[in-house]
């Protein structure tokens, strides 16, 4: 386990509230790919879900780092490293996907995260034109459009793991900005 905070390799923002979380394996991270799935953790002692939010570069394949609060709902703390079973699940959130420019995002250089999702996000496309161009993922978990979405409202279609799609059109590029979407995966 490790004193986490919600934040981490994944770009999210600190969850003092919600600190069942977990760093992935760097192989299974795969580029930030994991990022905001949730998993259904077996422990000696009980169960827990948590949402990946980091990446554990020294952890072996198949190893999870969990927040202190995540573990001690499994094992004994004082264990310091214990078997566990683990599996992708559905996140149990509410209302509908969230997008956050990041800092220094505008019309010439954008980057937008998917937050607040169901399942875990496969890809991110910019509409341009009449038809969407697939944006390539950084490995801090932002799709970042290194020429920019240009002036005015952005409509980004979503893809979850499981071939489901969403389609949201959002405000014009800002830097650190959050953009409420309309949809959810089901």
């Amino acid at each position: 386990y490790y004193g986490a905070t919600g934040a981490g390799n994944c770009s999210f923002d600190a969850t003092p509230n919600d600190i069942d979380v977990a760093a992935m394996d760097a192989p299974e991270y795969d580029n930030s790919n994991v990022c905001g799935e949730c998993v259904a953790i077996t422990g000696p002692k009980g169960n827990v879900t948590v949402r990946i939010v980091d990446q554990c570069p020294e952890c072996e394949v198949g190893h999870l780092d969990m927040s202190q609060e995540a573990f001690a709902k499994i094992a004994d703390v004082s264990a310091g490293k214990v078997p566990i079973t683990w599996n992708v699940v559905e996140c149990n959130v509410t209302g509908p996907l969230s997008y956050h420019y990041k800092d220094g995002s505008s019309q010439y250089w954008t980057a937008i995260q998917a937050r607040n999702s169901r399942l875990p996000i496969a890809s991110l496309e910019i509409q341009s034109g009449g038809s969407f161009t697939k944006v390539d993922r950084a490995d801090y978990n932002y799709f970042v459009d290194a020429s920019g979405a240009g002036t005015g409202a952005v409509t980004v279609r979503v893809t979850a793991i499981d071939g489901q799609q969403v389609t949201d059109t959002l405000a014009a590029p800002a830097s650190d900005v959050s953009v409420a979407g309309t949809a959810q995966f089901k």
